[in-house]
C-alpha cells in the first residue's frame, strides 16, 4: 500500500501531526500504534461502574498558549478545571506546590506576603552551583521544606536522591509568595468535556487518515511506500538499541472503587513521607462527572516495561544525545514527542511541537 506519510505511534505528537497532514495538506496518513487503543497515555475509558478513569495515571490540560488551546477546542467542548493538589506532611494536609498558605498552615503562622519573603530568606541555604534538584530546593525553601516535601517523594519519583538528579526535575515547581494555591497557573485550564479518548477520535476524523493497531511499525514498514515517516516512539528502539537501552521510570496504577459520593477533598494528595505509593487521584473531581460512587487510583513508581517519563540523570542525558545525533542523519524521518526525542513535555508542548514541526518541517517542505 502506499501513502503518503507514516505516523509510528498514536499518541497527541502523532495525532496532531496526522490531523494537520491529512485536513492541511490534503495528503494520505497512515498511523500505525502498537496498543490497542489511540491516544497514547492520555487514553480514558469508563470502567465497569460506569466512572470515566484516566488508564495511564491522572491528566490535567494546561496552557498559556492560545494557539494550543484553540486547536484542541476544535475537537472537543471544555470542563473548565484549576488543579489543586494537598500534601500530607506531618499528619495534615497542606497546599503544594508550597505557598504562603502552605507555610502559614505547616508552621501555624499568620504571615502576609511580605513577611513570606523574609521567612524564606531565613530558611534557605548558600549554594555555591546549582548542580543537582536537592541543590534547587535547599537554595528556595532550605533543609526543613526539602525533608518533608522533597527528599523522600523524590526517592520514591526516580529511585534516587534529589542530590543525583538533574536542577530541571524540581524546577518544575515553584516557590510561591502569594495565596494562589492552584498547582498550574496557566491561563487555560481543564479536561475535554467527554474524556480525552472522544477528543483524539475526533482529531483523526478524517478520509485521508487510516489506522492501524495492534501492529509494531516495524513489522509492516518495508511493505508499505511512503514519502516520509514521523516517528513518535523510543528513540533507542528506533536505531535497535545500538548504543544500549535508555533508562525510563514507569508507574503501577492501583484502582479501587469506593462506596461514597466523594474519596478526598481534593482530586489528587501527595504522599511524601509515607506509603509506598507517591499520590491519590479521584477522577470524578477532575471530569465533574456525578456518580453515587467515586474511583481512585494509587500511583507506584518503578522500572517497568512502559516508558512513562525520560530519567532526568546526567548519564542518560548524555546517551540520548548520542541517539539524537543518530536521528540527524536519517533522511525522510523526523523524531517528536517524549519519548522520540528524550525530553519530558506536557501536553500542551506536545502539541505545541508538533505544530511547529507540522508548519517548519512538514507543510514547508
Amino acid at each position: 500500500m502506499e501513502f503518503d506519510y507514516i505516523v509510528a505511534g498514536a499518541g497527541l505528537a502523532g495525532l496532531t501531526t496526522a490531523e494537520r497532514i491529512a485536513s492541511e495538506m490534503d495528503r494520505r496518513v497512515l498511523i500505525i500504534e502498537k496498543r490497542s487503543h489511540i491516544g497514547g497515555n492520555v487514553y480514558d475509558s469508563y470502567n465497569e461502574d460506569g466512572i470515566l478513569v484516566h488508564n495511564y495515571g491522572p491528566h490535567t490540560f494546561h496552557t498559556d498558549d492560545k494557539a494550543v488551546f484553540d486547536y484542541i477546542l476544535k475537537f472537543t467542548e471544555w470542563h473548565d478545571y484549576q488543579h489543586r493538589v494537598l500534601s500530607y506532611v506531618d499528619g495534615r494536609f497542606v497546599p503544594m506546590p508550597i505557598s504562603l498558605e502552605t507555610i502559614n498552615q505547616l508552621y501555624n503562622l499568620n504571615l502576609s506576603e511580605d513577611e513570606m519573603d523574609a521567612f524564606m530568606e531565613s530558611r534557605k541555604e548558600t549554594v555555591r552551583e546549582i548542580r543537582s534538584s536537592e541543590d534547587v530546593v535547599l537554595s528556595q525553601g532550605g533543609r526543613d521544606l526539602y525533608e518533608k516535601f522533597f527528599r523522600q517523594f523524590t526517592i520514591k519519583q526516580w529511585g534516587i536522591s534529589p542530590a543525583e538528579l538533574d536542577p530541571s526535575v524540581i524546577k518544575r515547581i515553584p516557590f510561591r509568595k502569594n495565596r494562589d494555591t492552584r498547582y498550574f497557573t496557566d491561563r487555560y485550564q481543564g479536561n475535554p468535556k467527554h474524556g480525552y479518548t472522544k477528543m483524539c477520535e475526533n482529531m483523526i476524523k478524517n478520509k485521508n487518515i487510516s489506522l492501524l493497531l495492534h501492529t509494531d511499525y516495524k513489522d509492516v514498514i518495508k511493505q508499505l511506500k511512503y514519502k516520509k515517516l514521523i516517528y513518535t516512539g523510543p528513540i533507542d528502539y528506533y536505531f535497535d538499541y545500538i548504543y544500549g537501552r535508555l533508562l525510563y521510570r514507569s508507574i503501577r496504577f492501583v484502582f479501587e472503587t469506593h462506596d461514597m459520593e466523594s474519596y478526598q477533598k481534593t482530586a489528587s494528595s501527595r504522599y511524601p513521607m509515607d506509603y509506598d505509593y507517591t499520590r491519590i487521584t479521584e477522577f470524578k473531581k477532575m471530569t465533574g462527572q456525578k456518580h453515587p460512587k467515586t474511583t481512585i487510583c494509587k500511583e507506584y513508581p518503578c522500572f517497568g516495561e512502559e516508558p512513562y517519563y525520560p530519567y532526568p540523570a546526567r548519564e542518560w542525558k548524555e546517551l540520548a544525545l548520542k541517539y539524537r545525533q543518530l536521528a540527524e542523519k536519517e533522511e525522510n524521518v523526523i523524531f517528536l514527542g517524549r519519548l522520540a526525542e528524550y525530553r519530558y513535555y506536557d501536553m500542551d508542548d506536545v502539541i505545541k511541537r508538533a505544530l511547529e514541526v507540522f508548519e517548519t518541517e512538514l507543510k514547508r517542505g
